[in-house]
Formats: structure tokens, C-alpha cells, sequence
């Protein structure tokens, strides 16, 4: 893994105040029903993100996730812009607003969704590296899922065959202790998700996610194991969510209170004080950076507003071609 320097704490923080704000625009602009359906927002997790993305090779590496996704992809690479418009139902989009808030993809920055069945990303995630070993490539899948996830039959199922078969993936859990909005110890007999591993012989263990420099090292070491062909790994990231499941949720299962608390360890403030403490920047620096942020979260909400939406023909464009059957005419 790349050292952890200087000019890695001021990227963490451009990126992860960045993903912040970028999201609360699109609170904004949903409460203007600019962006419809669902909208699953990643506020107070930004550390998973930032920490697995130091410890990937985003030449080869992949990820895959369910559908809290809209920053991930940013991070691997993708255009916040399309991203946005995307969001929007628009035709600039990652999959030119077929897709929407749930269903972010991006084949060029080896980002596999955003997945709407819960769980539903898992096996996907066993199977993307299972390609690899069996073509001989040299990568590794990190498969993300939500603590509600692990309940499901599919979640057993993958790590069962990514443990018989040596699979080269991170399954990791970022546990922000509600799913949907039923705290862990309501729904399982047992807290500690990361032990869930250990019925299949895997390596596990709890991880900080609230901190990107545990998150880096923990994350570095399965990725390793994985790409010497070590097998799986399955971790824990205990973080917190801010906002709601959804947009929609009205969040009676905790306290104003419960989320203060949690904000006092809050990612990017745990980044900017080690930046302020060691000196990494001036106060007119982060000034600076935060004045950056601020321009190009406008001029992606510019840009989905601006796109256009997509021609009705690309209803009959985005389903399969049938030779034998003429009648549904293709453009694409």
C-alpha cells in the first residue's frame, strides 16, 4: 500500500467533503423532486470509501455495491457530472438515466452498481472474481453490502464458494447499525456480524469505519491475501449514516441525540483536525479547497439540469434485440 503522507490526508478530505456535499445537493434537489424514486444517501460513511479506494489498484481492481452508490463510483474514477445526471434521468448519464439513483454502473472505472435486491450484489461480487481466477487475472473484487444484507441466503451461499474456491474478494459489511431501520441486536442473536465469517473458515474481523487510515490498512491486507492467492476475506466496517435509510425515512428509531454523538467522530473532521494539528495546510487553504468543492458540485447540477432527457425511443433501444421478432425497432 501507498505510504500515508501529507498529500494523502489533503486528497481524503477534497474527496470526502466533496462526496458530502455532493450528496446534500442531491437532498436538495430531490426535496425538489429533481431526482425521483429512492435516494440512499452515504453521509457519515465516507471513510469506507476513502480508506478501501487508498489500498485498491484502480487499474484492475473492481467494486461492487448495493444501492447507497452514488459516491463510489466517483471515487473509482467516473465524472461526478454524469454521475449527477444520472441521478436526474437524464440522457448525459452513466447509463443514460435508464439507470437512476439505485442502479449507478460505470464498465470503464470497473464499478459494478448499485443493486436494488438486498443482497443481490454479493453473489454477483463471488462471481466477478471468480472470473478472475479462472482467467488468470490479477485482481480483486471488494463486494460491499449493508448489515441488513447478511440475513439473506445469498450472502451464506457466496462466502460458502468464495471460501471452497479460494475466491479473490473482500466482502465487507459496512454495519451503520440500522439497515433499513432496525438496529442489529433487534434482528440478530449475535452483534458482531464480522464473526459470521468464521463458519466458513474465513478471515474476518471488526474494522473502524469511521477512521480511513484503519480502513486503508485493513482493507490493504485482504486485498493482499486475496491477490497472492490467499482466498477471501470478510470484514466488519462499523460506521454510521447521518440522513435517513432513504430519503423517505422519518427515523423514529433513534434519537437527535444518537446522531450528535456520532457526529463528533465524524470522518472528514477526524481528516481535517490531523491536517490542522501537523500543519498539512493553511486555514486559507482549506478555505481553498472547500471553495473548489463547492464550484464543481454546482457546475454538476448545472449540467444534469441543463442535459436533456431521453428520447422515448430509447425505451425500445434498451432491451434485447430479437432477430425473429422485427416489430421493435432498434436504433442503438
Amino acid at each position: 500500500m501507498e505510504k500515508i503522507t501529507k498529500e494523502t490526508y489533503l486528497k481524503w478530505y477534497e474527496d470526502m467533503f466533496f462526496w458530502r456535499k455532493f450528496e446534500d445537493k442531491l437532498a436538495q434537489v430531490y426535496i425538489q423532486q429533481k431526482v425521483r424514486g429512492f435516494l440512499h444517501l452515504y453521509n457519515g460513511q465516507e471513510a469506507v470509501l476513502a480508506g478501501s479506494l487508498h489500498a485498491m489498484d484502480l487499474t484492475k481492481d473492481r467494486m461492487i455495491t448495493a444501492y447507497r452508490n452514488h459516491v463510489q463510483p466517483i471515487g473509482m474514477g467516473e465524472d461526478p457530472k454524469r454521475v449527477m445526471a444520472e441521478l436526474y434521468g437524464k440522457v448525459t448519464g452513466t447509463s443514460k438515466g435508464m439507470g437512476g439513483s439505485m442502479h449507478i454502473f460505470s464498465k470503464e472505472h470497473r464499478f459494478y452498481g448499485g443493486h436494488g435486491i438486498v443482497g443481490g450484489q454479493i453473489p454477483l461480487g463471488a462471481g466477478m472474481a471468480f472470473g478472475d481466477k479462472y482467467f488468470g487475472r490479477d485482481s480483486v473484487t471488494l463486494c460491499y453490502m449493508g448489515d441488513g444484507a447478511v440475513r439473506q441466503g445469498a450472502f451464506h451461499e457466496a462466502l460458502n464458494l468464495a471460501m471452497l474456491w479460494q475466491l479473490p474478494v473482500v466482502f465487507i459489511c459496512e454495519n451503520n447499525g440500522y439497515a433499513m431501520g432496525t438496529s442489529v441486536a433487534r434482528t440478530s442473536r449475535s452483534t458482531e456480524i464480522w464473526k459470521l465469517g468464521l463458519g466458513y473458515e474465513m478471515p474476518c474481523g471488526p474494522v473502524d469505519g469511521m477512521d480511513a487510515v484503519t480502513v486503508a490498512q485493513e482493507v490493504n491486507k485482504a486485498i493482499e491475501r486475496a491477490r497472492s492467492g490467499g482466498g477471501p476475506t470478510f470484514l466488519e466496517m462499523k460506521t454510521y449514516r447521518y440522513r435517513g435509510h432513504s430519503m423517505s425515512d422519518a427515523q423514529h428509531y433513534r434519537t437527535k441525540d444518537e446522531v450528535k454523538e456520532y457526529q463528533k467522530i465524524d470522518p472528514i473532521t477526524q481528516v481535517l483536525d490531523i491536517i490542522k494539528e501537523n500543519e498539512y495546510a493553511t486555514e486559507d487553504e482549506i478555505k481553498a479547497i472547500d471553495k473548489k468543492v463547492k464550484e464543481r458540485v454546482a457546475e454538476c447540477e448545472k449540467f444534469a439540469d441543463e442535459s436533456d432527457y431521453p428520447p422515448v425511443q430509447q425505451l425500445y433501444d434498451m432491451v434485447y434485440e430479437q432477430k425473429d421478432f422485427p416489430f421493435v425497432q432498434h436504433k442503438l
